[in-house]
């Protein structure tokens, strides 16, 4: 048995739910906080079989695509105590996948 951690950006979760829940993988949310941007994570649980793990994967990466998106990066000029925001293209979404090991899985 095998545990899946995915850490998807909010904009792609309720995707990537459906997605496995239509593939019949049980899935718990937890709403979570962090990255560069300090945007909304979603960090998703999947318990499976360790045969199914390459397939949880592959719904994963096929419904977190990497875009860009533009933030607005405090910089100062010349004089220190002014910052003026310049826009800046970053990357965002994409995800994030931690694979553990279960020793003992009980459903009550």
């Amino acid at each position: 048995m095998k545990l899946v951690y995915a850490i998807v950006s909010s904009d792609d979760d309720n995707r990537v739910m459906a997605q496995l829940n239509k593939n019949n993988f049980s899935v718990t949310k937890l709403a979570t906080t962090g990255g560069f941007l300090r945007s909304g994570n979603t960090t998703l649980i999947i318990g499976t079989e360790e045969e199914q793990v390459d397939k949880v994967i592959g719904i994963i990466t096929a419904e977190c695509g990497e875009r860009k998106h533009i933030v607005a990066n405090p910089v100062m000029t010349s004089n220190y105590s002014d910052f003026t925001p310049q826009p800046v293209s970053v990357d965002v979404g994409g995800a994030t996948i931690f694979v553990l090991d279960v020793e003992q899985f009980i459903k009550i």
